[in-house]
């Protein structure tokens, strides 16, 4: 008996120039999504996904889970996650304050 090993296909790497080049091919240039799938050999449901994300990101949403395609979007990320390290960084700030004053009030 013979068996048969079914290898999965290589995952192509894309990266974020290279998702918005075909993302504005698409929308700018009308190419169609299986043109699109025919030049990268990227698979159809990201191809899909790389459109939908551009055109949310022109219209001004800022992506939640993936990485911005757009300048004006990545550096929107980028200040939001900076905004979030000072809002962190406050709260240790505010917490050992309160744990010094309980300390030296202690000592006295």
């Amino acid at each position: 008996m013979t068996q048969i090993i079914k290898s999965r296909k290589e995952r192509a790497n894309f990266t974020i120039e290279q998702k918005l080049d075909y993302a504005k091919l698409m929308v700018n240039e009308n190419y169609s999504n299986k043109k699109i799938i025919a030049i990268s050999g990227a698979g159809p449901s990201a191809v899909t996904r790389w459109k939908k994300q551009y055109l949310a990101e022109i219209n001004g949403q800022t992506p939640k889970s993936s990485k911005a395609m757009t300048p004006e979007q990545q550096e929107i990320q980028s200040l939001k996650k900076q905004l979030w390290r000072a809002k962190r960084d406050n709260e240790i700030l505010k917490k050992a304050t309160a744990l010094f004053a309980v300390d030296n009030q202690n000592t006295l």
